[in-house]
């Protein structure tokens, strides 16, 4: 009996058509969602099957497909760099690729899916959870390490909301109804509005842990890790569970996040019998992971923490009498380090109990407290284009928290980016401490950040605030250096969906105002809704390797009048290069950028007669290059909507021989007309 998940016999090359469905995405922009949605149809066609593809781009999903859509598909394929939730395939057959794989093989895709496993809906077939891409031979390299990324990357996204709830509530708890008291840090009445305040915002804190450690585990086993991860973030942050005086914090998170998902993902491969599977995702598994999660912490992690919370404590307190500079840069590393965890806690409870005999230590701890946040809020001020519009919010929270000496701020950056958020946060922090050494800062309550000077608890509030005040430019300035000669890993693609409409004033050359979402109005001589003209376009570029191309793109940008900083596109055009390059294959390259610096939506086009090198997936030459800029303030979506154009139009290589071999520009811009 055929199985709904099994093909038409003889379905294939010459045999029955099949109906096949698809999903394409990609983690930024989206011209490989789009391309490899046209690929996929085109090779459908011309293989004689009816194909449907769902494209989840940047400007959300598409073409959705439908219930009705998945009951009648003999076969999916997922070809995206991104979670796709495959719970909606269950019982069909589905393969799950990278997004290139869908651009490169779509015809080898097609005959793969035919003998794909089928999706039992628990993430054991077809795919291993909402994350799961199994690439085939050459396609979307690096899963592994991208699965990661990913499972990090979705804890961090789900916690922001606690930090920023739970924080803010917290300071505004603590500076309207809080008063400063010796050996009781800021006390706020009990029973008071205020406290109740407060209280609420203690448990957004107490729960962002236990959620940043539950959704990495989810993203990596789907559903049934939900609970371990979240128990076992749980259990890293209670350190009274394992004798440690203070919890493992967000790293303690991200470990359990990390054991709890694979340890799932390793329980979903044991044979059982039939008549356990059913009850394996919401029972077996979850029971299993959990215990064995939480007691091997417990035993074995757990012991650790402990050691070294207990020894690091009677370390610092041999350290009492030396070099004010040397102790205050050693307790300034540890604040900054693990915010919250066993090391920012030993720090922290040393300087508290030393408060009615050696203020002094107490000051160094509460000028490198504040450190973090405001060092990771004015880093998001300082260079926005490296940070997504989340982050730039979350950064304006930071700095809020920052003033009340709520370290755990920092948490979301440094739980996304740590190798290079961590050493920032403990530059910072080394150098406020040390300033508050010299300067015999003194704090005569267990708590720090500005909040503390500004309710009279502080000696020396000048040289405080120089010490916070150096120490949070210090971790910018760091942040910003170490993100901007890195790889750039989670940084914003520069080009954020939102905004409100452009004001440029409409002229012959310059598209009028658009409402959001809509593309301006084409006039005479114009493509692309009017932001293509024949002022940018150019036959022949001179340049020969990418950043010179991507400059000479931007002064033909320049020759319209709507640049109006050529450095600064440049400069943001590159940065969104380090993110993953633009160069898509197939001879194209789509350089892109969202910027003040131009004054409304442009783009430019050029040919390369030799091709210049962009690290396209296929390993083309760029001989085709597009340059799109739209401005900060650009209405909705726009630029996305030009790159689904662009992207769809390119796959066709009639139109790519057409724009090669076009005479003149008048000749392309009638080529260029075509796209619609």
């Amino acid at each position: 009996m055929t199985s709904p998940a099994d093909p038409p016999d003889g379905a294939g090359t010459g045999g029955p058509r099949l109906k096949l469905l698809a999903v394409t995405a990609c983690p930024t922009g989206i011209a490989h969602t789009y391309m490899a949605a046209e690929k996929l149809v085109q090779a459908a066609q011309a293989l004689g099957h009816e194909m449907k593809v769902e494209t989840q781009g940047s400007i959300g999903a598409e073409n959705v497909l439908s219930d009705n859509d998945v009951i009648q598909a003999d076969g999916i394929i997922v070809a995206a760099d991104k979670d796709v939730d495959l719970s909606r395939f269950a019982g069909k057959r589905v393969l799950s690729v990278g997004v290139a794989e869908g651009i490169h093989h779509p015809e080898r895709l097609i005959e793969r899916v035919r003998s794909a496993p089928v999706h039992r809906g628990d993430g054991t077939g077809g795919g291993a959870g909402p994350t799961a891409t199994v690439g085939g031979p050459g396609g979307g390299g690096g899963k592994q390490r991208g699965v990661g990324y990913k499972a990090l990357m979705n804890g961090v996204s789900y916690m922001i909301p606690f930090v920023v709830v739970g924080g803010l509530l917290i300071a505004v708890s603590l500076a309207l109804g809080g008063h400063a008291q010796p050996d009781g840090g800021l006390v706020i009445p009990e029973g008071s509005f205020w406290k109740h305040v407060n209280d609420i915002g203690v448990i957004g804190f107490t729960l962002m842990i236990p959620i940043l450690s539950g959704y990495i585990a989810y993203a990596i086993g789907d559903r049934p890790a939900l609970v371990p991860g979240m128990i076992g973030g749980w259990i890293a942050n209670t350190g009274a569970l394992y004798g440690s005086e203070s919890g493992a914090g967000f790293i303690g998170a991200i470990v359990t996040g990390f054991l709890a998902g694979y340890l799932v993902v390793w329980i979903k491969k044991v044979e059982v019998p039939r008549f356990v599977r059913p009850i394996m995702p919401i029972i077996v598994i979850p029971v299993v992971a959990t215990s064995a999660l939480g007691l091997f912490f417990i035993y074995v992690l757990g012991k650790p923490i402990a050691w070294v919370f207990e020894h690091l404590t009677d370390w610092l307190a041999g350290l009492t009498g030396t070099s004010a500079a040397l102790l205050g840069v050693i307790l300034g590393l540890m604040i900054a380090f693990d915010m919250g965890g066993p090391v920012n806690k030993t720090a922290f409870l040393f300087g508290a109990g030393l408060v009615s005999k050696n203020p002094e230590i107490m000051g160094m701890c509460a000028a490198a407290i504040p450190v973090p946040p405001l060092g990771q809020g004015l880093a998001t001020l300082m260079h926005r284009k490296l940070f997504s519009e989340q982050e730039r919010e979350t950064g304006l929270a930071a700095l809020f928290m920052g003033f009340f000496g709520i370290t755990e701020g920092a948490i979301p950056f440094a739980a996304a980016r740590p190798a290079r958020v961590i050493p920032a946060n403990m530059v910072g922090g080394a150098v406020a401490g040390a300033i508050a050494g010299l300067a015999a800062v003194t704090d005569s309550v267990p708590h720090g950040g500005p909040i503390v000077a500004v309710l009279g608890a502080v000696g020396g509030v000048p040289m405080f605030f120089i010490a916070i005040a150096v120490g949070a430019a210090a971790t910018a300035l760091t942040t910003v250096t170490l993100m901007s000669v890195g790889s750039g890993t989670t940084v914003g693609s520069g080009m954020p969906v939102g905004g409100a409409a452009s004001s440029a004033p409409p002229t012959t050359s310059t598209p009028a105002p658009v409402a959001a979402g809509a593309l301006p109005v084409p006039g005479v001589g114009e493509v692309l809704s009017g932001c293509l003209t024949e002022l940018t376009v150019r036959q022949r570029l001179v340049a020969d390797e990418k950043e010179a191309a991507i400059r000479e793109m931007a002064e033909l940008l320049a020759a319209t009048g709507k640049v109006t900083n050529t450095d600064a596109l440049v400069a943001t055009a590159l940065a969104r290069e380090a993110l993953g390059t633009t160069g898509l294959g197939e001879e194209i390259a789509i350089p892109h950028a969202k910027t003040d610096a131009v004054s409304a939506p442009i783009v430019g086009f050029a040919r390369s007669a030799e091709g210049v090198e962009w690290g396209a997936p296929d390993g083309t030459r760029a001989r085709l290059i597009f340059m799109i800029a739209v401005p900060e303030a650009a209405a909705g979506d726009v630029h996305l909507r030009i790159l689904a154009l662009l992207s769809r139009r390119l796959m066709d290589p009639g139109f790519r021989e057409r724009l090669l071999a076009a005479p003149d520009t008048e000749a392309i811009m009638r080529v260029l007309g075509e796209i619609q």
